[in-house]
């Protein structure tokens, strides 16, 4: 795992096509805007883990796959 430190309005690439954007930082809280493709799903953790349970047979014992 990398680990970055970032401020606010400073932005992480990843690859050519997305980009992360520290929006706001809150005491323990972190706001973070994302621009990907349509074709790139982002879901929050807890979104994909319900929907993966959701969703029998359906990726549920599959890791989160890696580019």
């Amino acid at each position: 795992m990398l680990v970055l430190s970032r401020k606010r309005d400073e932005r992480i690439v990843i690859g050519d096509n997305i980009v992360i954007t520290v929006v706001e930082v809150r005491g323990d809280k972190v706001r973070l805007g994302i621009e990907a493709p349509a074709e790139v799903p982002v879901h929050r953790q807890e979104v994909l883990d319900a929907m993966r349970r959701s969703a029998p047979g359906s990726q549920s014992n599959s890791p989160p796959s890696s580019p």
